[in-house]
């Protein structure tokens, strides 16, 4: 990965984080990695369990950053919060696949956040 593509990729994590805590989330995990994969944000919310997947992009020449998250990206998510879940005690928690689209794009900034892609 590139230094552009990193930069570009964190600065668009901490915008999610901003937009999370903003929305009475807390924060559990950042950048948690297993083998099947990384889950970028952990948080919960009224007894939900949030897995976050953030998409950042500086432009839409390759579609819109959401589009990035495919079934086979859905999967690994799956797979990392089910070894997330087994390392942590979490009873009673819905468990919900999250996703932030964010383009950054001539000094504006688009966030589009959806809190349960499947569903």
């Amino acid at each position: 990965m590139n230094l552009h593509k990193k930069n570009l990729g964190k600065i668009g994590e901490d915008l999610a984080l901003d937009y999370l805590k903003s929305h009475q989330f807390f924060i559990l995990e950042k950048n948690f990695s297993s083998k099947f994969g990384e889950i970028d944000i952990i948080a919960k919310k009224n007894n939900c369990l949030y897995f976050v997947e953030v998409k950042t992009r500086s432009n839409l020449n390759r579609g819109a950053p959401y589009e990035a998250v495919n079934k086979r990206k859905i999967s690994h998510i799956k797979k990392t919060a089910q070894f997330y879940l087994l390392k942590n005690s979490c009873p009673d928690y819905r468990l919900k696949i999250a996703v932030f689209s964010i383009v950054i794009q001539d000094g504006k900034t688009d966030i589009k956040f959806w809190e349960d892609i499947d569903n």
